[in-house]
């Protein structure tokens, strides 16, 4: 998505703890980061560092070489910070890991809100199954950088 337009992803946003997200958000020009080992790493820890802080509850999540699908519940957070806070603190993990300086993400990110209780279950399996989808893998279990709560 072209910068100027990126104001459009904010239009209509709202975030209010409690509610169910799912959120995506990509490195910059698709550069696939994690398909290293430890730079994935890196960032899971940065995953796990928001739930420990209580800014969201991890239902689940995928990381993919170049980008991240983590469906959440807000906690004492919003959307924005959530994301700002993830961005920022994964970004200086990633370079104290040895990632040249650059751009890690792309600006913005896409968030879903799910109203009904039966989607929680249909987009966790969406979740997990990309790296399948991708052909990374031939079995879920297979794929290393994913983690749901009903596992």
């Amino acid at each position: 998505m072209d910068r100027a337009q990126s104001h459009l992803l904010r239009r209509g946003r709202f975030s209010q703890p409690g509610n169910i997200y799912l959120i995506t958000t990509v490195t910059t020009n698709r550069h696939r980061t994690f398909a290293d080992l430890w730079f994935a790493r890196a960032v899971i820890y940065q995953l796990r560092q928001a739930e420990r802080e209580e800014a969201c509850h991890s239902l689940a999540w995928v990381l993919m070489p170049d980008h991240l699908h983590w469906l959440i519940q807000l906690k004492d957070s919003t959307l924005c910070s959530l994301m700002r806070r993830f961005k920022s603190r994964s970004s200086h993990a990633l370079y104290r890991q040895g990632l040249p300086r650059r751009r890690v993400w792309q600006a913005g990110y896409q968030d879903r809100a799910l109203r009904r209780e039966n989607d929680i279950l249909k987009v966790a399996r969406y979740v997990i199954c990309n790296p399948l989808r991708a052909g990374l893998v031939t079995r879920v279990g297979d794929y290393p950088h994913w983690d749901a709560v009903w596992v």
